[in-house]
């Protein structure tokens, strides 16, 4: 697992989320900017991204619409910061299972994913519209990808059959968020992309 890697995309994908207002103490700023943050998580998971108004959102934090403004230039800003921080815990927590089998480690991250699975297809959908989403899309997959480089170099793979292993790895986490297959099917195609990886050969090589 490549948990130092990692942090440094994740913490690259932080450094560029939106600025905060000037005119607050910055241990308020960062407490009610955290509060905005879990009201739009809860909010977007539940009811959808799209469903979810700017001025549903601060009327459910308690401040107006133009508050909320203060913290985000709009809900693009707010859904990026809403991802970093579930990709945060996410990294966090993953440290912890950090020395199991690469397919245990695959589960585990695709199981935690999927309980805000519709936020994966709303990343799809707005990457191609927003600067901010793609931006930030494009740092997950680097995140995602720092996942199995060392597993797929420790596998005998090198130069670009290892990019393509890399990417093909990113690629399957990324399908299995946006169809969410049963457990069990999940679990097949982790195994055979493991597998694949642990004959140091591409599938179907």
């Amino acid at each position: 697992m490549v948990i130092k890697n990692g942090s440094s995309v994740l913490m690259g994908i932080q450094d560029r989320m939106p600025g905060m207002p000037k005119n607050r103490g910055l241990h308020d700023r960062e407490a009610k900017r955290a509060e905005i943050i879990g009201v739009a998580r809860e909010l977007f998971v539940s009811d959808g991204f799209e469903r979810t108004s700017v001025s549903r959102l601060a009327k459910a934090v308690g401040i107006t619409a133009n508050t909320l403004y203060w913290y985000f230039e709009d809900k693009d800003d707010i859904l990026v910061a809403v991802l970093t921080a579930i990709v945060a815990e996410d990294a966090a927590d993953y440290a912890d299972i950090a020395d199991r089998p690469l397919a245990e480690r695959l589960e585990w991250l695709v199981e935690r994913l999927q309980r805000v699975g519709p936020l994966v297809s709303t990343v799809h959908e707005r990457a191609t519209k927003s600067d901010v989403i793609n931006i930030w899309h494009n740092g997950f997959h680097t995140y995602a990808e720092s996942i199995f480089a060392v597993d797929v170099a420790a596998s005998g793979f090198s130069g670009p059959e290892a990019d393509a292993m890399i990417r093909i790895g990113t690629f399957v986490v990324e399908g299995l968020l946006t169809h969410a297959p049963s457990p069990a099917a999940t679990r097949a195609v982790i195994d055979q992309l493991v597998a694949a990886m642990s004959h140091g050969r591409a599938p179907g090589g």
